[in-house]
């Protein structure tokens, strides 16, 4: 089963993510595919929290921020999957060098058909995204390029995705099939 998850950050994302993919996992190994990098104080304070939410889940974490299909080669592919998040991934992916605007705007097409075939290899995965596209503010032109890979990708995840959830403000809505039991 492939779920989709997207919604505004800080509604309750991860932890709807973490509970879905250990109950998926049915007792079985689950992973948890961690796709940030961080760059700041900011960053590490978000990891450590992530860390801290899913203590004593019983998650096997790896570390993949760029080439998410190299990930598959560590792990048992019939296991249960959370990768958290498209977005990060995605980041890595167009700022190979994180000290330069400079964007490789073909990562990010690669990017997403990679999250396809990485999804469409394991048992079952979550996947987890940021809705960060449909405010009417405009941005920078490098902004806005992200955006719109980001919701290229996200468009692509849902169309092969069996569910597809939006957490807003802690309610959660279903997109496409339904909250999986």
């Amino acid at each position: 089963m492939i779920v989709f998850i997207t919604g505004g950050a800080k509604n309750g994302k991860s932890s709807l993510a973490q509970d879905l993919a250990v109950s998926l996992s049915k007792g079985g190994t689950h992973y948890y595919i961690a796709t940030m990098i961080p760059s700041d104080d900011e960053d590490l304070e978000r990891i450590r929290l992530h860390r801290e939410d899913r203590a004593g889940m019983g998650f096997e974490t790896v570390e993949c921020g760029r080439n998410i299909l190299s990930c598959l080669s560590h792990v048992d592919p019939s296991g249960s999957f959370l990768l958290d998040s498209a977005t990060a991934l995605l980041l890595n992916e167009l700022f190979p060098d994180p000290t330069s605007c400079r964007m490789d705007v073909d990562a990010a097409y690669r990017c997403g058909d990679d999250l396809v075939q990485f999804a469409k290899s394991v048992g079952n995965i979550v996947i987890v995204s940021d809705y960060i596209y449909s405010d009417a503010e405009r941005y920078d032109e490098v902004t806005e390029t992200y955006r719109k890979c980001l919701a290229a990708i996200d468009r692509k995840l849902a169309a092969v995705s069996d569910t597809v959830l939006e957490v807003s403000a802690g309610n959660i809505f279903a997109h496409k099939g339904g909250l999986p039991a």
